[in-house]
């Protein structure tokens, strides 16, 4: 009888939770994607103007339901002296979205490296995605890398993903093109992830 309660609890008054990290160097878009993904799966939340978003320094933290699942992102600053705080939420992480700015090629090869840092053993079982954005801005900006571009700069890194899921989803923050096919991935991801359980927690 009491499991059967436990478990009717559970089913009307808790969500599995999933923590997913949000990182890349800063100015890559990270708040703005974040802004945008609380905009459209949270009814009323009305957002932040996104044309004055400034960097990360330390922490922005959001919270989405989706369906049964409830995702708690973490946006990390992504500035170089700040990357050496990431690893602090690996243990607890359940995805990551790796940001890229698809229109700074300059600084492709830091966000290499800051990527390769990334794949340490607390982390192997976690979900990956590459988010490329900008990519509609390719009209405009000459300098803006397209999305096998981006798959050729970073295949190198395919021995670190190892067979886990993976994907590279191009999407623009400012327009939300990208962020629900991004999302939903993710979701699916995580939750048939049976090597990194959800948390629970109530609803409210």
């Amino acid at each position: 009888m009491y499991t059967l309660l436990s478990g009717l609890y559970k089913y009307m008054f808790q969500k599995d939770e999933y923590c997913v990290l949000i990182l890349g160097l800063d100015n890559a878009g990270k708040t703005t994607f974040l802004e945008q993904t609380k905009t459209k799966f949270s009814k009323n939340y009305k957002g932040m103007n996104l044309s004055k978003i400034t960097t990360t320094v330390g922490l922005n933290i959001g919270t989405i339901d989706v369906g049964k699942a409830r995702l708690m992102f973490w946006d990390l600053g992504g500035q170089e002296e700040l990357q050496s705080l990431w690893d602090k939420y690996y243990a607890e992480s359940h995805g990551v979205i790796y940001v890229i700015d698809s229109t700074d090629e300059e600084r492709l090869s830091e966000s290499k490296e800051a990527f390769g840092e990334c794949h340490t053993a607390t982390l192997h079982s976690v979900m990956w995605m590459y988010l490329c954005l900008k990519q509609p801005l390719k009209d405009r900006f000459t300098n803006c890398l397209s999305v096998p571009d981006i798959k050729t700069a970073f295949s190198d890194s395919a021995p670190k993903i190892g067979k886990r899921d993976c994907l590279v989803q191009p999407c623009t923050a400012l327009t939300g093109d990208g962020v629900n096919e991004g999302i939903e991935w993710m979701v699916k991801c995580v939750v048939r992830n049976i090597h990194r359980p959800p948390r629970q927690k109530d609803i409210t």
